[in-house]
């Protein structure tokens, strides 16, 4: 199994499980609304998130996907990589959430001056998740 065979599957199920690595080396796992942008699975965090944190000190991460009956899942094991506001342009960084909201199932947001402020106010970021590893069952 490789990324091209479960990449449909990122795209339309976009319920999905985030897990990265504590300091001391525990699990840290968070639910999160994710989908697909290029070659990465894609989610949006908060930039004062435990998620974010942890992928600054180690970018190994792992994204799970599942059907909303969890009869269905797919796995990506990879390096992350945070885009946000330490490291890319505003107005790069106002189109790539907005992007990312439509990769993540969304569509179109009703009122992207109010999604863009909320994505300001949080300081949130855009993670990708570049695999390394797939896996899972899809019926």
């Amino acid at each position: 199994m490789n990324f091209k065979d479960i990449k449909p599957f990122f795209e339309q199920n976009h319920r999905g499980v985030v897990t990265t690595r504590r300091r001391n080396g525990a699990v840290q796992t968070s639910i999160v609304a994710s989908g697909v942008m290029g070659d990465a699975v894609v989610f949006v965090s908060r930039g004062d998130s435990a998620k974010i944190a942890n992928i600054k000190r180690d970018p190994g991460c792992t994204v799970m996907a599942t059907k909303a009956d969890w009869s269905s899942y797919a796995v990506v094991e990879g390096t992350a990589d945070i885009r946000g506001w330490d490291n890319l342009d505003p107005e790069q960084l106002r189109l790539l959430l907005r992007d990312a909201y439509r990769a993540c199932g969304s569509g179109e947001h009703p009122d992207w001056e109010e999604y863009d402020w909320v994505m300001r106010d949080e300081r949130r970021s855009v993670v990708l998740v570049k695999p390394s590893h797939v896996y899972g069952l899809i019926r």
